[in-house]
């Protein structure tokens, strides 16, 4: 069984302002990625949900951290559009997500943690290797990722239903793939992805 995440490695660092950044849809085909910040008042705050990586979190378990996350901490959110994504690759564009979540944060904090291997620029922190199962701001900040891109996928869901992304989120399930060949691409679509751009290009050969 993985260990929770703890504040250890925000007690060690020694700053109290300490934002932790995690991101949400990285490899689904459409959509826009996500990425949240956030800062906890105190790192001996009283927690009564759950917070762990967001994908070892049930949705009702996700849903009771985020309302208690969003309202007992300092947060905020920032993205990345597909054209974006597109335009600058799918790691430049999460870790410009990145930055732009904390950039909109009503504190300036004193120190990041970003969940994996990169550092967005001129940014003063650390990265962590699977930070979101290590540190709990981390791990506050994958729900907040998660939940918030979720949503917005519903929403997109409303004006295309046909494409299920209700359920799927973007990702490129069987069912999702054959949406996609019956009812073509939209603007939503990251077109360099790999599945996307070989349907476009099949369309320009039958086309031609």
């Amino acid at each position: 069984m993985k260990a929770n995440p703890t504040f250890e490695i925000e007690k060690t660092i020694g700053f109290k302002l300490i934002a932790g950044v995690d991101e949400a849809g990285r490899g689904p085909l459409c959509g826009p990625v996500i990425a949240a910040a956030v800062v906890f008042p105190d790192f001996d705050i009283d927690i009564p949900v759950i917070i762990r990586d967001s994908k070892q979190m049930t949705a009702k378990m996700r849903a009771q951290a985020y309302d208690w996350i969003i309202n007992n901490t300092i947060w905020a959110t920032g993205e990345c559009s597909p054209a974006e994504i597109d335009e600058m690759n799918i790691l430049q564009a999460s870790l410009t997500a990145m930055k732009r979540a904390i950039d909109k944060l009503t504190c300036i904090p004193q120190f990041c943690l970003i969940d994996g291997n990169k550092l967005p620029l001129d940014l003063i922190g650390m990265s962590v290797v699977k930070g979101d199962s290590k540190s709990l701001s981390i791990a506050a900040a994958s729900i907040i990722a998660k939940e918030t891109r979720d949503k917005r996928m519903h929403e997109l869901a409303i004006k295309f239903p046909m494409y299920g992304w209700d359920k799927n989120a973007g990702y490129p399930t069987p069912d999702h793939l054959q949406a996609i060949d019956k009812y073509g691409i939209n603007e939503h679509y990251r077109k360099t992805y790999k599945p996307v751009k070989e349907r476009m290009n099949k369309n320009e050969t039958t086309h031609n």
